[in-house]
């Protein structure tokens, strides 16, 4: 029952949840054991360094989300298993629902990887110097702006992807016959 454009949809939706948890997944676990290490000596920091700590979790987000916006392109996807387009429509259908998540999958792995690492030494920072933990935010934060633009730009590509008409099969001759 799946087609080709439906399996190559799914493969680009399940690499970019997968991506982007696996930046998160390691940017968390840089600042978790950043942030075990500094509240071990001192406690009271634990507010201040919290926020750098989950920085990273948010492209795991942003690939969900993605992933519910552009799964809902597939329903349509399997239903055209007999279109006007016939199944060359489907694959490029297919692959432009791949290549729609494709910013949100590179940019979620690459920066939650990164983030972690720059909120790293933020949370090294607050623990040498308390004070600097509201202004040290802002490091990690930056490289969140590019996860953000990952998100917008698969949400506008994802909503551009033109949906193939659903040809019943009884009607698949006379609609071939019209081109």
């Amino acid at each position: 029952m799946f087609t080709t454009g439906y399996v190559i949809a799914m493969v680009g939706i399940a690499l970019c949840v997968l991506l982007c948890g696996v930046g998160s997944a390691i940017g968390l676990y840089k600042t978790g054991s950043a942030a075990a290490g500094v509240l071990g000596e001192n406690p009271k920091l634990f507010g201040k360094v919290m926020v750098l700590v989950l920085l990273p979790a948010t492209q795991g987000i942003y690939g969900f989300i993605i992933a519910i916006i552009a799964s809902r392109q597939l329903s349509t996807l399997n239903e055209a298993i007999t279109s006007v387009a016939g199944a060359g429509g489907m694959a490029a259908q297919g692959w432009a629902i791949f290549g729609a998540v494709l910013p949100m999958t590179v940019s979620g792995l690459v920066t939650g990887f990164f983030q972690g690492k720059a909120a790293v030494n933020c949370i090294y920072a607050v623990g040498k110097q308390e004070s600097l933990g509201g202004k040290l935010v802002l490091y990690p934060a930056m490289i969140e702006f590019y996860a953000i633009l990952g998100l917008l730009i698969s949400i506008i590509l994802v909503s551009a992807v033109p949906v193939l008409s659903y040809v019943p099969v009884e009607n698949a001759t006379a609609a071939l016959s019209l081109l």
